[in-house]
This record gives C-alpha cells, structure tokens and sequence, in this order.
C-alpha cells in the first residue's frame, strides 16, 4: 500500500492549504466591514486596481469585440443567418468575454502587484513592524485590497462591455456593410437585464479572487527574493484558475435549466 502514500500526502497537502485560504478568506472579510476603516488606503487600492487598469482592459475589450464580430459573421454566414451577429456579441461580451478577460487581465497586472508587494514587507520584516506598532496587518493591508477588488472590477466590467460592444459595432458597419439602425434595435431588443446581472456578479467574484490570492501569496511568502518571486507567480496563476473555475460555477447557477 506504500504507493498510495503520495496520492494521500498530495491530497492532505491540498486539504490543508484550502483551509489556510479559507480561514485567511474569512480573518480579511471580517476585517473589512469592521472598523476602523483606512479610507486613504482603500482609495488608493481602487486607484490601483481600477483607474490604472482602464487603458490595458479597454483595448483588449476593444479588439476582443471586433474580432467576436467578424469570426461571429463568417461563421453565420455559412447558414444565412448575419443577422444574428449584434445578438451574439452583445450576449457573448456581457455574460462571459467582458468579465472573464477584464478578470485575468487585471489578474495578471494587480495580483502580482499585491503578492511583490506584501511579500517584500512579509521578508523585510516590516509586517512584523507594524505588529510590533499595534497595528492590524489584515486592516492595514488586506481589507483595503479585498474592498476595492470588490468593487473596481464590476466598474471595469462595465466599461469592457460597453468598449467591446463599440468594438463589434464599428466592425459590422464599417466592415461588414450592417445599416447602424438596425445593428443598435438587435442590440438593445435581444439584450436583458440578466445577462449584465451575472457578468457583474462574476466581476466581483473574480475581483475578491484577485485580492485575495494577491494578498495570501505574498503574506505567506519566504526565503527572501526567490520566494517574493515565487509568490507573484502562484499569485498569478492561482487566481487565474480560480477565476475560470468560478466562472463555470456562477454561469452554472445563473443559466443552468
């Protein structure tokens, strides 16, 4: 029975490491809706997160739209069915390309941010500082990035549907001969209220996801520059699997019939 005894240490292993996350998961929201609140700390996590991330998401949301487009067009083509090009977009860039791709962008820019960061003052010993000062590290570096991934991201949600909806309008009418009249009546009459509800509930799913795995990887990093870099890392590609992960689960629970 020897050679199962990896599977079980892999299995032990994982188990554990969830419940370290859960219980860092539950000490940073508690943190966050209990006083006192670092309002200079928090406005500048949303800066961070949200402001300076708007150039990077509207681009991708820009060029994602436009491609949808067209690859939307030859595809329909084949079946005389063009019309349902805006349909498709709309749909397609609210419920899942506008959240999912503003997730792992920001994902890869923010989470690697927050783990090189707080890992830097975990292996400086500067976290132990502010411990040493009576200060909280979960109020004075984790509860400000949990509320503004909270809610940067749906904002970011919100101008990535809007910039890639845009995106496949000037493609269809400047590209593909589609009148602009009726273009905007398909867009509007097929789109409803859900499927900007769930996009916008995944964005601030996707948003804690974010902080948090920035925030644990660099709060439990070691072994000074390696293990600083090893955490932006696993911060990245943590949080980038949970994000696709969570997205099949919300979409689940939203459309499953």
């Amino acid at each position: 029975m020897n050679f199962l005894a990896p599977i079980g240490r892999i299995v032990l292993g994982f188990l554990a490491a969830t419940g370290r996350l859960v219980i860092f998961a539950f000490h940073g929201l508690r943190h966050a809706v209990l006083p006192p609140f670092y309002l200079r700390l928090t406005g500048r996590q949303m800066m961070s997160i949200g402001y300076f991330s708007l150039p990077v998401v509207g681009l991708t949301a820009l060029f994602t739209g436009m491609v949808l487009a067209l690859q939307i067009y030859v595809g329909s083509a084949r079946f005389n069915a063009e019309s349902a090009v805006a349909t498709i977009v709309v749909i397609g860039i609210t419920r899942e390309l506008g959240p999912v791709l503003t997730g792992l962008i920001v994902a890869g820019r923010v989470a690697a941010a927050m783990a090189a960061e707080i890992g830097t003052m975990r292996v400086t010993e500067q976290i132990d500082a502010l411990v040493t000062l009576s200060t909280n590290p979960f109020k004075y570096l984790v509860a400000p990035r949990l509320i503004a991934g909270l809610t940067m991201l749906p904002l970011l949600v919100v101008v990535a549907d809007i910039i890639g909806v845009l995106g496949g309008y000037l493609v269809s009418i400047e590209s593909l001969g589609f009148n602009p009249a009726t273009y905007l009546h398909n867009t509007f009459n097929f789109l409803e209220p859900i499927d900007v509800i769930s996009g916008l509930v995944k964005a601030a799913v996707f948003g804690f996801i974010i902080s948090l795995m920035g925030c644990y990887q660099g709060f439990h990093s070691k072994g000074g520059a390696k293990g600083v870099g090893r955490a932006t890392t696993e911060a990245v590609v943590s949080a980038s699997i949970l994000i696709l992960a969570s997205n099949y689960a919300i979409t689940e629970l939203f459309f499953a019939k």
